[in-house]
């Protein structure tokens, strides 16, 4: 027996619907009311139409009525809006919305798909304001991409930091406008964790983007020129996007009668029926279950659209169909970063009371031999007794989608977070590494569900370390020179065995290191010893996620909220740099100490343009400028690498982060003469001395062999001396290196990839040393006992003994030993 259905909208929901009814079903009667223009088209590719990425406004949309009339012998009527539901008679209400003319039409089935609408808020002066815009649909993508182009406005606002928020500014930024975002949380893409959302506002910064956070908008004056903010900041603006999220479409079933759930949205059962058995609904419009926890709520995403639709219609046609809820599973391209999620965030767990454990894991998006690997953070959420993974969220340049889609099919399969280390994923260098990031978010979790380790979080540390707990950061010392959480003390890894008199057995301690790995292996070693021990989950990095950076200021776009103040003291407007400085291909420290050599040839006031394949310089550039005192005008990324602009101060003492400390050098004593070690040494002394420290390295014993001549000049000595010269390296290029050296191959092979990695050779690095004023000092007791004479060192160096070091010591606020 045919039946006769009604369909509510079109979209993914209701154009899903209709043909997979059609395809089941070739006798029903299939009628499709839409009110706008378009039944099917690509709601989530609107922004990128709009920033210029997708150019051809004909590909978003995926089909039309005579194409669905032709395939599928579906009546599909657009620009007509159902205006009532008479259940009792089993009826619609349709108006034509060009004509004004009205009709009934019958049904046996009613599909309801009306999807939501984005929320306009009660704001002061909202009604008179000209160029308010909100995104939905094809039209609403048509007015904001044609006012773009004929007004060409300098500044646009967005009041919502959430997907939609995130992708107009992008996109926004593309078309060339300055951007502000206005978000009244403390964070943008609420459902991540702040500490995951951390570095997309960061990138989202450098990339130009005013982000104002925890406030929100109160009054609108100037016909929506200008923003009067909570905060009380005044932003000027030429148009003003609302994307503060949607509220679901439920006018027509509220009017009707039917059941409602949380926010209005229409509530349904597993098989997508309303209240009214003969009336379904799917989409944005209905609310449904949390996969998870099994909580109410409301997704309005595009795989629950599809999904819905598709069941909807199995359901009609008596087919086995059950939808049990949504995971959230979602993701963002913000810029360079990517960002996704699924499951239930921290928040979410601690205000429904929920127990669970987090981990954090800092791994590389594949094998970090093969080039291109990026950095990713990944967070799991998880149930310690069961395993039951709760959700996952991960932020990155690349990998991202896929680690989320594995744990999120991990989940819809009923693994728990230890089994996601039994996952057999492809690997290749190019695509991963052989223990995935997501393996090893499963070994991080079986540990911590074995009880092999008790973990710390991010936000606990300094509330324990102002109470007085004992935290020992196990990283090297020259690691902890890029920041390190006050009051730790440091041990490192290598010497914690034989430095355990230094904690005290009875009392507790918490372990950290740069990412948690090197923290797990002290804390196993320190739990067998006795000690009641936790490491700092995920590290110092997650920690430092949520600590201050220097401020990075606006791509040259021109005056207006972003730019650079008026009162600084370098002028706003974009000037052509009289120098430029091309580091791309360089690893740090080469970046800064391009710019460091640099600056010193520069005249005050003179401009210095550098462009770096690097993208941790954009931080490295600003915090190098923040204590040099060197004003930094524009940090821009994109995906080739980072562009920066700086000016040579005016005033040529460097200024210092602590004005009232006098210990601003760095000294070192080096003992090594091994080139790993070595490398080290000039590395961090080249980094020190570009940020304006004056630098002192103290070689002594074997580390004299550094400053040896490759081409020993014939120097008279006595037996024993001759023989320890014989045995010694002549100079930087024969050290070996001080763990798998197999004969000098291991040192080749460390030149090689240094090489192909454009990281600069031992010997570089000590002429740029020498070159940006760091004092080599040969000891000349050391000299004396090994034979070693003047002629036979480099040109450059010092010759002092103990006092002299000491004396630079006293007045370093750094000391090494290597």
């Amino acid at each position: 027996m045919s039946k006769n259905i009604v369909i509510v909208g079109g979209v993914a929901g209701g154009a899903t619907a209709a043909a997979r009814l059609r395809r089941l079903n070739e006798r029903d009667s299939i009628t499709m009311f839409e009110r706008g223009e378009h039944i099917s088209f690509a709601n989530c590719g609107l922004p990128y139409y709009i920033g210029g990425t997708i150019a051809s406004r004909d590909k978003l949309l995926l089909q039309t009525p005579k194409g669905m009339k032709d395939r599928f012998g579906i009546d599909v009527k657009v620009r007509t809006e159902v205006t009532a539901i008479d259940r009792a008679g089993k009826k619609v209400r349709v108006k034509q919305l060009d004509t004004g003319e009205e009709a009934e039409y019958p049904y046996d089935v009613l599909v309801l798909s009306p999807g939501a609408k984005p929320i306009v808020p009660e704001i002061p002066g909202l009604a008179e304001a000209e160029a308010v815009f909100t995104l939905r649909n094809i039209p609403d993508t048509d007015r904001i991409h044609g006012w773009i182009d004929e007004h060409k406005p300098r500044h646009a606002a967005i009041i919502g930091g959430g997907f939609i928020g995130v992708e107009m500014a992008e996109n926004l930024r593309h078309r060339g406008l300055e951007v502000t975002l206005v978000e009244r949380n403390g964070q943008v893409l609420g459902p991540l964790d702040p500490e995951m959302a951390k570095p997309v506002e960061r990138h989202m910064r450098l990339q130009g983007v005013d982000l104002v956070l925890g406030a929100s908008v109160v009054a609108i004056e100037d016909r929506g020129k200008t923003l009067r903010l909570s905060s009380g900041q005044v932003l000027r603006t030429d148009m003003l996007l609302l994307a503060i999220g949607v509220t679901p479409e439920s006018g027509l079933a509220r009017e009707a009668g039917l059941e409602l759930g949380m926010k209005g949205a229409i509530r349904v059962n597993e098989r997508l029926q309303t209240s009214d058995p003969s009336i379904y609904a799917v989409g944005d419009a209905i609310e449904v279950k949390d996969r998870t926890l099994g909580f109410e709520t409301v997704v309005p995403l595009a795989w629950g659209a599809n999904r819905q639709g598709r069941l909807v219609a199995d359901a009609i046609q008596g087919r086995k169909a059950s939808y049990s809820g949504a995971y959230g599973t979602a993701i963002v391209q913000a810029f360079d970063l990517t960002a996704a999620v699924t499951g239930v965030n921290e928040k979410t767990l601690n205000k429904l009371g929920v127990p669970y454990e987090a981990i954090h894991i800092h791994p590389a998006s594949h094998a970090g031999y093969y080039p291109g690997a990026a950095p990713l953070s990944l967070k799991l959420l998880f149930d310690k007794a069961t395993g039951t993974i709760y959700g996952a969220q991960a932020v990155g340049q690349d990998g991202i989608d896929k680690r989320i889609d594995v744990i999120s099919a991990a989940m819809r399969g009923g693994l728990t977070a230890g089994e996601l280390a039994d996952l057999e994923l492809a690997y290749a260098p190019p695509y991963s590494s052989a223990k995935d990031p997501v393996n090893m978010a499963g070994y991080v979790a079986s540990n911590v569900m074995e009880g092999l380790v008790e973990t710390m979080q991010w936000h606990e540390v300094d509330a324990y370390v102002e109470g007085g707990g004992l935290l020992v950061d196990v990283r090297d010392d020259a690691e902890r020179m890029a920041g390190y959480i006050p009051g730790s003390v440091c041990i490192p890894l290598n010497d914690l065995r034989n430095r355990l008199h230094e904690l005290p057995l009875q009392h507790p301690v918490v372990v950290s290191c740069q990412v948690g790995l090197r923290g797990y292996v002290a804390a196993r070693l320190l739990q067998q010893h006795g000690y009641k021990v936790r490491n700092l989950d995920g590290g110092y990095r997650t920690y430092a996620a949520m600590a201050d950076e220097p401020p990075l200021p606006a791509p040259e776009t021109g005056s207006g909220p972003s730019a650079v103040p008026a009162d600084s003291p370098v002028p706003a407007s974009p000037v052509q740099a009289q120098v430029q400085v091309d580091a791309c291909g360089l690893q740090c420290p080469g970046p800064i100490m391009k710019v460091y050599e640099a600056v010193r040839q520069m005249a005050p006031g003179e401009r210095l343009e550098v462009k770096a394949t690097d993208f941790g310089f954009a931080a490295d550039i600003a915090k190098w400028c923040e204590k040099t005192g060197n004003p930094l005008e524009t940090v821009e990324s994109s995906p080739e690498g980072v562009r920066a602009v700086l000016v040579k101060r005016v005033d040529a003492a460097p200024q210092q982060s602590d004005p009232a400390s006098s210990k601003n050098g760095a000294t070192m004593v080096v003992f090594s003469g091994d080139l790993d070690k070595t490398i080290a040494a000039f590395i961090i002394a080249s980094g020190a001395a570009a940020m304006g420290k004056p630098v002192t390295m103290f070689f002594t014993f074997w580390g004299l062999n550094v400053l040896r001549k490759a081409e020993v000049p014939a120097v008279k000595k006595d037996g024993l001396e001759a023989m320890f010269g014989m045995m010694m390296p002549k100079g930087a290029t024969a050290l070996p290196l001080s763990k798998m050296n197999m004969g000098g191959l291991g040192a080749k092979m460390i030149r090689r990839v240094m090489q192909r990695k454009n990281v600069d050779s031992l010997e570089a690095l000590m002429g740029n040393a020498i070159r940006s004023g760091v004092k080599l000092v040969a000891c000349t007791m050391s000299m004396d006992i090994m034979g070693i004479r003047k002629e036979e060192l480099i040109d450059g160096i010092d010759y002092a003994g103990v006092a002299t070091y000491l004396g630079d010591a006293e007045d370093s606020g750094l000391n090494l030993f290597i």
